[in-house]
């Protein structure tokens, strides 16, 4: 696996934990800037060929 992928895993599995934080919290907000982010990584990944798996969240 090269850096960019670990990364971009990394990164995604960071912004999954955040978004269950924020949803936990009820921080509605944080959520909808979370939830954002999840979708740009997923889409960065989908257009680079980068298996995700099954999302957590």
């Amino acid at each position: 696996m090269d850096a960019f992928t670990a990364g971009l895993l990394q990164r995604i599995r960071t912004t999954e934990s955040d978004l269950t934080r924020a949803r936990d919290e009820g921080d509605d907000f944080l959520v909808e800037v979370e939830q954002a982010e999840l979708d740009d990584l997923r889409r960065l990944a989908a257009e680079h060929g980068v298996e995700v798996g099954a999302s957590r969240v």
